[in-house]
């Protein structure tokens, strides 16, 4: 199990608890979440309560995380988007937090589970959904038929646009997902070669002589798991703002 890839993924129950049949039980990828959310909660109190004029180090990370995503959001959405600024600072965030938490070795990557992925995909299409129509009752439909299209061609256009958007929270947590998956296996495979080139019996001194090759892709893989790490992190909350922007202006 020590060179197996997959092995890292592997949901494993800390408190099993059994409600009424239905298994509510707390397990690693349980904590890892409660983690990550700690570690932003205390980051952001930490560097944010002296609030000096001259900020410090972790003000300065503070503030310009907060600018980077109003940016984000204000450039895809307008300043009426700001209001959605917490949802997608937080989602920023945690993202972030959680892929930068799965690179530290032993640790779990709660981003690399499809079902984790997945429900902050719906968070932000039935948040969407909900202000869409809260907001602009059946003329959030007008989402389906753009502006500019001659309304004989509705009946091909309508079909495409609301299987578009249908397919938006599959794309949004795949995309997470598989990025934060293959790079891990990747990083797992290249790194079991390493141990596996040096105990090599039968290779003797030229195991790891060897084993220096897949040493150098496993450092050159890790400094890119954490470009993608923050990367991903940005794409997931460039679409969101992008997805908000159509419930602030369905008909654009």
């Amino acid at each position: 199990m020590a060179n197996d890839p997959i092995s890292q993924f592997k949901i494993t129950k800390l408190v099993p608890i059994e409600v009424g049949g239905l298994d509510l039980s707390f397990t690693n990828s349980s904590l890892f979440m409660v983690a990550t959310t700690a570690v932003v909660a205390m980051f952001l109190i930490m560097s944010t309560s002296g609030r000096g004029l001259v900020p410090g180090r972790w003000q300065s990370v503070a503030e310009m995380s907060y600018e980077f995503v109003a940016n984000t959001l204000r450039n895809a959405a307008g300043n009426e988007g700001m209001r959605f600024f917490p949802l997608v600072f937080s989602l920023f965030m945690f993202v972030l937090i959680a892929n930068l938490l799965g690179m530290v070795p032993y640790f779990f990557t709660v981003t690399s589970h499809l079902i984790v992925t997945f429900a902050l995909s719906m968070l932000v299409i039935g948040t969407v959904m909900i202000y869409g129509f809260a907001k602009h009752g059946a003329k959030f439909l007008k989402l389906f038929m753009p502006d500019g299209v001659p309304p004989v061609l509705y009946i091909l256009v309508t079909p495409i646009e609301i299987i578009s958007f249908l397919s938006r929270p599959v794309s949004l947590s795949v995309r997470l997902f598989a990025n934060m998956l293959a790079g891990h296996i990747t990083l797992k495979v290249f790194a079991g070669f390493v141990t596996s080139l040096i105990a090599a019996e039968g290779l003797g001194i030229m195991g790891p002589a060897l084993s220096i090759l897949p040493l150098a892709m496993t450092v050159a893989i890790t400094g890119l798991e954490f470009l993608v790490s923050f990367l991903q992190a940005y794409v997931f909350t460039v679409l969101t703002c992008m997805y908000l922007n159509d419930a602030l202006h369905p008909s654009h």
